[in-house]
């Protein structure tokens, strides 16, 4: 018999009695694919935890397998941690949720996104598996992963990904050349931009690490820094009259305002105020913002809306201070000629072929489906506002990521089209078919240990982006 010692992770703001039932619900499926477990079956919300969990698997003595049951989403501390103590082969199960149009219950794929980037950069080979406890023929998959695992022949080596000069190569004349065009015009309005970070990237969150070197010496591009209580200063001392004018002017766009919190209302207002003069007064062309807890906990709202504001506005703001991200985002804009976005690939479904890419609620409202009025709403798990809310609408995307994944610099790319659909879960979101299967897309993403954040914006612009990375002499990863 096998034996696994399972470590169950969630985060407390998420949905704790569905993750407490997902829980249990998974351990009845090792129990019934005749896998014995060892270790608590609690779940695990913080890093003291954690480190009691491995100490009891270890003691309880040989085991097969150290499997993290991804619960909810979790930044990757925990699992970083357990996997430096990992003595067996490692492996990561993430369970799914419906979408159900609801707030994110779980988000646990793309805590398993998350984990898989941490562990690539960290050289930790593992498995992974996103399946549903009552998923058929699931015990196969479930004792398949106490196989021992190997890191990717192409683990750290960037050449050992299609080169962009091939890539490149495989276009016609006047593809090439268009492309070339699309790629000069980018470089030239990249060039001596400047990006503001606002705070610093949340712990556990090494998706959203940069190399402000690497930046500069790509694009020309220079990284500013401005403290978050320096954003609430500014926030604080915005006038109530400018707030007024950009309350009203969103009361024209979206519907509820007066159903949220008039206070942390107000308070959102004043970020974007704030935001805007902080591009202002660093010449900013995008913008990486530590969206929480902070902005929560100390300021007392969410900066999703105003975020929203600035992309609208052509000021990519990247949450969670992800300035690859902004870059990524910046791209795209100058690429469409119109807002970009960025979001979290957070479902996959095999029956239909559908994968959700979703953000709290920072879409730039001109991505908003024409047939959906845009809401003002608060944050599922931090219960404040304002947040946009909108299925994203219908037609041709392209998603990107200037990413380092395994410790490589690699230009991401992926065409897809986004299909009308109910909106998926609260917040912005889009129901996409990427042009190849969702479950191949996934895969390739978790074994190349890709960032969690991806770049997107209407229209094809792969051309474009394979002319830029060949001037760029970067290789090219093509996830559909």
């Amino acid at each position: 018999m096998l034996t696994y010692g399972v470590a169950a992770l969630a985060r407390p703001t998420f949905d704790v009695p569905f993750a407490e039932d997902m829980k249990n619900r998974a351990f009845a499926a090792l129990e019934a694919a005749g896998i014995r477990t060892v270790g608590s079956r609690a779940l695990l919300f913080d890093r003291d935890a954690a480190e009691r969990a491995i100490a009891e698997i270890n003691a309880a003595g040989p085991i097969d397998l150290l499997l993290i049951l991804q619960v909810t989403f979790t930044d990757a501390t925990m699992t970083v941690k357990l996997a430096r103590e990992a003595r067996t082969p490692l492996a990561i199960w993430a369970v799914p949720e419906p979408r159900i149009g609801g707030r994110l219950r779980l988000n646990a794929y793309c805590g398993l996104n998350l984990a898989a980037h941490a562990l690539g950069r960290a050289g930790v080979a593992h498995g992974s598996l996103y399946a549903d406890p009552a998923a058929p023929q699931l015990a196969d998959s479930l004792r398949a992963l106490a196989r021992p695992y190997s890191l990717p022949a192409s683990s750290g080596l960037a050449s050992s990904l299609p080169s962009s000069e091939s890539a490149f190569a495989a276009l016609d004349v006047d593809r090439r050349r268009r492309a070339e065009q699309s790629a000069e015009r980018v470089l030239e309005s990249l060039a001596d931009s400047r990006i503001t970070v606002v705070g610093k990237h949340p712990d556990g969150f090494d998706t959203c690490e940069f190399d402000p070197d690497l930046l500069a010496r790509l694009a020309r591009i220079k990284v500013d820094h401005v403290t978050l209580d320096e954003l609430f200063e500014r926030a604080r001392a915005t006038d109530a009259g400018r707030v007024a004018v950009v309350k009203d002017r969103a009361g024209a766009q979206v519907a509820g305002l007066g159903e949220v919190d008039t206070e942390q209302l107000d308070r959102s207002f004043r970020v974007f105020c704030a935001l805007e003069d902080v591009q202002r007064d660093t010449g900013a062309r995008g913008l990486a913002v530590r969206c929480w807890p902070e902005m929560f906990t100390e300021y007392g709202c969410a900066a999703c809306g105003p975020m929203a504001m600035m992309n609208q506005k052509k000021v990519p703001s990247a949450c969670e201070a992800d300035v690859n991200g902004s870059v990524t985002q910046l791209i795209l804009q100058e690429l469409a000629g119109e807002p970009a976005w960025m979001a979290d690939l957070v479902d996959i479904t095999a029956a239909d072929d559908t994968a959700v890419l979703w953000h709290c609620g920072l879409a730039p409202i001109s991505m908003c489906d024409p047939e959906f009025k845009p809401e003002a709403t608060i944050h599922t798990n931090r219960r404040m506002p304002l947040l946009y809310q909108f299925p994203i609408k219908p037609g041709r995307i392209t998603l990107a990521r200037l990413s380092r994944s395994r410790n490589a610099l690699k230009l991401v790319i992926a065409g897809a089209e986004v299909v009308r659909a109910p909106m998926a879960f609260t917040g912005c979101s889009g129901t996409v078919r990427f042009d190849r299967s969702a479950a191949d897309v996934s895969a390739r993403i978790l074994d190349e240990a890709l960032e969690h954040h991806f770049a997107l914006a209407y229209g094809d612009h792969r051309d474009a982006l394979r002319a830029l990375a060949s001037r760029w002499s970067v290789p090219v990863l093509e996830l559909a």
